[in-house]
């Protein structure tokens, strides 16, 4: 007999949890989202076209801490382990999803990415062996020639190349405008946004959250997410568990808007680039730790020199401003997406890499908040890991 739980368990659920179960009901559950980036923008719009009745709170606006300084290069071909790499390219194939549900306002530049270099025969040989894996994986992703690189990226210099490939399903997007397009389609079905809005406390009694505590009043929830970004820590310490994340800062070198040199994302040795609709293109030297660099215009200018080795059209460019941005690293590298221990209402979604995940998480914690589930898929991203 195929029972409830061996349908859930059939599509990636675990239907048993630790307290009572009750239906989600639409329109009679009162949802605050703490956080408006692209993770609390992606969340309220999957939850409020559930039906729930959505309350988005932020400190500032949409996108106005980590997503503003995001270079939102969606792709899954670095990601590790496994199970990382799948949550990614789910990742990827929600914004495909989500670009047939909303439509042209989610301007998303498909177009895949190019990667090419000198190598020795040795460093060929592991990046080679690399893409195999991804491709055993089912990730699109092939070797090309110097040729084809050229053919990809007019006027590409590729002098010593000794590997490149691409991959077609990879693409980018403006993270301002993604997170400010989510936002309203998530008012579209009825939800409410509150900012400037700073949560000052949290109301708990014996069965969980029941209120949020703001600088703009009380506001009574049947469910609380945070989803705040590098504020999560604090809000969390509200509700006495922790949400151990470390500092990861990364610099952004924005051009003055240009003729188009750029129609897919660029990794070129020591940058990555990618240039917006809006002609800006957009350059960083490392996915790692800034350190103590600090993003003035010499920088932006030794970034675009450096870049323009490879891509000559970019030496045109100008430096129109710089941004400093503060990942939400959690300390192992990995999301959290979790309960809070005592209070089973209360919900914690923090992850680096939320511009590329930020749909399938959404939805998946909407599942797990309004269906009282536990996704399979974030079984490694519990808080339970870190104790």
């Amino acid at each position: 007999m195929l029972t409830r739980r061996g349908i859930v368990q059939g599509f990636g659920l675990t239907a048993a949890l630790a307290y009572p179960r009750t239906v989600f009901a639409a329109g009679r559950n009162k949802v605050v989202v703490i956080g408006a980036g692209i993770m609390g923008a992606s969340i309220a719009y999957h939850m409020a076209k559930r039906g729930a009745q959505v309350t988005l709170l932020d400190k500032t606006g949409p996108a106005a801490g980590t997503t503003r300084n995001s270079f939102a290069w969606l792709n899954s071909a670095s990601k590790l382990p496994k199970y990382y790499f799948d949550l990614n390219l789910m990742g990827v194939l929600g914004w495909r999803r989500l670009e047939l549900e909303i439509g042209p306002d989610l301007p998303i530049q498909w177009g895949g990415c190019v990667e090419w270099g000198p190598a020795t025969l040795e460093q060929a040989a592991r990046r080679r062996a690399a893409m195999v894996e991804r491709q055993n994986w089912g990730y699109p992703v092939h070797e090309i020639d110097a040729t084809e690189v050229r053919q990809l990226l007019p006027g590409a210099v590729t002098d010593n190349m000794g590997f490149a490939d691409f991959c077609d399903i990879e693409g980018t997007i403006d993270p301002v405008v993604a997170a400010n397009v989510l936002v309203a389609k998530a008012k579209d079905h009825g939800a409410s946004a509150i900012y400037p809005c700073t949560v000052t406390g949290l109301d708990l009694g014996d069965s969980g959250v029941t209120a949020v505590q703001t600088s703009q009043g009380k506001i009574e929830a049947d469910h609380v997410v945070i989803a705040a970004g590098n504020d999560c820590p604090r809000i969390a310490a509200m509700a006495g568990f922790e949400v151990p994340l470390t500092e990861s800062k990364g610099i952004l070198v924005h051009s003055k808007p240009m003729a188009r040199v750029l129609d897919r994302v660029a990794r070129p040795p020591g940058n990555d680039a990618k240039q917006n609709l809006d002609g800006r293109v957009i350059v960083e030297q490392t996915f790692g730790d800034t350190g103590n660099s600090q993003p003035d215009a010499a920088l932006g200018r030794a970034y675009l020199d450096h870049l323009a080795q490879y891509v000559p059209a970019v030496r045109a460019a100008e430096v129109e401003f710089m941004t400093l941005g503060h990942r939400v690293m959690p300390k192992d590298g990995h999301p959290i997406f979790d309960r809070a221990p005592k209070y089973p209402n209360l919900y914690v979604a923090a992850q680096h890499s939320g511009m590329t995940c930020a749909p399938i998480s959404g939805q998946l914690v909407a599942m797990e908040v309004l269906d009282q589930v536990q996704v399979d898929m974030f079984a490694p991203y519990r808080l339970a890991r870190f104790t």
